[in-house]
């Protein structure tokens, strides 16, 4: 009897042991299954894994480990939208500012802040480029809603909208022209020369023309077949361009400013003032006088002339990278040491104090 009674005793206890086991089970499944169904898991208590290392900013080679773009003010490209809004484009990110207050009113997070291109198409979306390719960004949302398009090369130079809406992407390997709607490359253009699309602009026909590293060359927007080339252009390389109201190119080479007559594919002069200055920028205003930004300052310029009417001084730096007249009342100015600003009745720039670091 005793031993029946010991034996019942250890089957009590296995089963017992067992219930446990059991109920601590379906505790764990029903953990598991209220988990799933929405409620707020526990996690132990651990340490965060270690923070990585960012990766070297490999932009152009200009930065190096001594100059990070932390400190780097450079105002690459400016643009005016169709709201009235000025677009700043730096090296340390997308901005967006009213240019009547110089309020910053956004700023847009991308992948990559360092901007060397901006452009707007038809329905308003911001095509940003930078030298790891291109994005398109909507302004209502400040969200990226395409990017890593299959460019000939990752590095973008210039940007520009045609009359029909379609995007031109010049790049150091060529030209690509892109469906905005679609975010799809539709052609490219390899055989230009000189490879680089450095500047572009449109002509009163609607035709594209793009400053390359040899030269100019006419495109037409709706083949994207190649009209007219210009070779023999003293100094080569073309940085900037625009087209007066008689249809005549400028062009800013890297010593000077070219005045170029398309239709007798003849260079007409060089501008005697600016000879070996490296021209940067140009842009005309809507009281018609001339604005080229160089490396060695700004200047406003009679166009008839070509005398020098004013040399604009209180820029952040002597650099002038890009320009933008006739927004805000005002004229806007990217230079490699921060963005700056100008009125007709003020004779001396204004630093816009977010964008660098003061004077220089």
């Amino acid at each position: 009897m005793a031993k029946i009674n010991k034996r019942i005793n250890l089957y009590v206890i296995l089963l017992c042991i067992g219930c446990l086991s059991l109920s601590g089970l379906a505790i764990r499944v029903t953990a598991q299954t209220t988990h799933s169904g929405g409620s707020i898991p526990s996690y132990p208590p651990v340490p965060p894994p270690p923070r990585s290392h960012p990766l070297p900013n490999q932009s152009d080679g200009l930065n190096s480990p001594d100059t990070s773009r932390e400190t780097d003010y450079r105002v690459s490209s400016l643009l005016a939208d169709y709201t009235g809004n000025l677009w700043v484009g730096s090296w340390r990110g997308l901005t967006r500012l009213d240019p009547n207050t110089g309020r910053i009113i956004s700023r847009v997070s991308l992948p990559n802040p360092i901007i060397d291109a901006l452009a707007q198409d038809k329905v308003g979306r911001l095509w940003v480029g930078n030298d790891l390719g291109l994005l398109r960004v909507d302004p209502k949302t400040n969200e990226i809603t395409a990017q890593n398009l299959f460019l000939p090369d990752k590095r973008v130079l210039s940007l520009l909208i045609d009359k029909r809406g379609y995007l031109w992407t010049g790049t150091d390997s060529g030209l690509v022209l892109i469906s905005p709607d679609r975010g799809l490359i539709m052609t490219t253009i390899r055989n230009l020369p000189g490879v680089s699309a450095n500047a572009m602009t449109l002509d009163a026909q609607g035709q594209l023309w793009v400053g390359t590293l040899d030269g100019l060359v006419r495109v037409n927007t709706a083949s994207a077949l190649i009209m007219q080339r210009f070779k023999d252009v003293p100094g080569g390389t073309v940085q900037a361009l625009a087209i007066d109201s008689q249809g005549l190119i400028w062009a800013g080479m890297t010593n000077g400013l070219l005045v170029i007559n398309p239709q007798k594919s003849k260079v007409l002069r060089s501008v005697s003032v600016l000879r070996e200055h490296n021209v940067t920028s140009i842009h005309f205003a809507q009281d018609g006088s001339l604005w080229v930004g160089t490396s060695n300052g700004l200047f406003r310029l009679n166009p008839y002339t070509g005398a020098i009417l004013d040399r604009v001084p209180g820029l952040p730096s002597s650099s002038v990278l890009t320009i933008v007249p006739d927004i805000g009342n005002k004229l806007w100015v990217g230079t490699s040491g921060g963005l700056a600003w100008l009125t007709p009745t003020i004779g001396k720039a204004k630093p816009h104090l977010a964008f660098g670091s003061g004077v220089k």
